[in-house]
């Protein structure tokens, strides 16, 4: 009788509210200590002082799959089914932040698609620090909106399915809820104008070493796009084959008339060199000793003649 709904209770996602939550997860609740003796004959005005008492959140944990507190009184608001207003009090509570997140956890579970981003979207604003129970059983420091946002975008949270949700876009396009304005687009804004009004003041009073930057800026812009563009790369691979080809003409030019002036070298070298022979086979004393040869042959023939 004690783990059963109450009678006027209705259905969610057209089935018994407990059954949000599998069936063995539920039966280790219902055999806990904490379901037997904190959550026996609670009401929803006494959920509150439970919920007041909660020092971390989480699911189930352990071998032997041991629910948390925070997953007990979950259960129980489900048995019991307080009315929306005081969920919406869960919500708004500032004071205790654990009484909120219990607030939202059931809220995405039995509430509707536009009820959960009416009353969960702006808990995005609270980034309150949770502690939280992992599976291993260690504990571990999460946010608020960080809690929110795994509420609106994940399908298990503390250990539990969630139902499912219309995507917010197709409520926008059927104007059933209103479009996300984010917290942080006025803190853009200022931003941007007082970014504006500097670059106005830059611009009326300038220096010259802002000329300077500029200058040095823009030239290296330059040159980074010329040597990151093809089409200069292709134009300076022209320009270096042009001053090869160029080099290697005036080489062959050079080398052309250093053959031509070796040449006209020897063949000077060779007409002094044949000069010289034919004016050796001139010079005098070799004529000279030739007429004596003549004159002794002449000598010798009359000699004989005479005898």
């Amino acid at each position: 009788m004690a783990n059963r709904t109450v009678k006027d209770a209705k259905s969610v996602r057209g089935t018994n509210p407990q059954y949000l939550i599998e069936k063995i997860i539920r039966s280790r609740i219902y055999d806990s200590k904490y379901w037997k003796e904190e959550c026996f004959a609670l009401s929803a005005e006494l959920v509150v002082d439970k919920a007041m008492e909660l020092r971390y959140i989480g699911g189930v944990f352990g071998g032997n799959i041991k629910p948390t507190p925070f997953l007990c009184l979950t259960l129980k608001m489900l048995q019991i089914q307080p009315e929306k207003d005081i969920i919406v009090e869960f919500l708004k509570n500032e004071d205790f932040k654990y009484v909120r997140a219990l607030g939202a956890f059931y809220m995405r579970l039995v509430g509707t698609s536009l009820d959960c981003y009416k009353y969960l979207e702006p808990l995005f604003n609270d980034s309150r620090k949770l502690r939280r129970q992992n599976r291993e059983g260690q504990f571990e420091l999460i946010h608020m909106d960080e809690f929110i946002d795994e509420l609106l975008s994940e399908e298990r949270v503390c250990d539990v399915i969630l139902p499912r949700i219309q995507k917010r876009y197709v409520l926008e396009e059927n104007n059933e809820i209103e479009t996300k304005v984010s917290a942080l687009d006025d803190d853009l804004e200022d931003g941007m104008e007082t970014s504006g009004d500097e670059e106005e003041e830059e611009e009326v009073q300038p220096t010259r070493d802002t000329y300077s930057l500029t200058i040095d800026t823009h030239r290296s812009k330059r040159r980074d796009e010329g040597r990151r563009s093809p089409a200069r790369r292709g134009r300076s691979a022209e320009r270096e084959n042009a001053k090869d080809r160029d080099r290697k003409h005036r080489e062959k030019e050079r080398d052309r008339g250093k053959s031509e002036k070796d040449r006209g070298h020897r063949i000077d070298r060779e007409r002094s060199r044949s000069r010289e022979r034919r004016h050796r086979s001139k010079s005098p004393v070799r004529v000279s000793h030739r007429e004596k040869e003549r004159d002794r042959d002449r000598d010798r023939d009359k000699k004989i003649k005479k005898k």
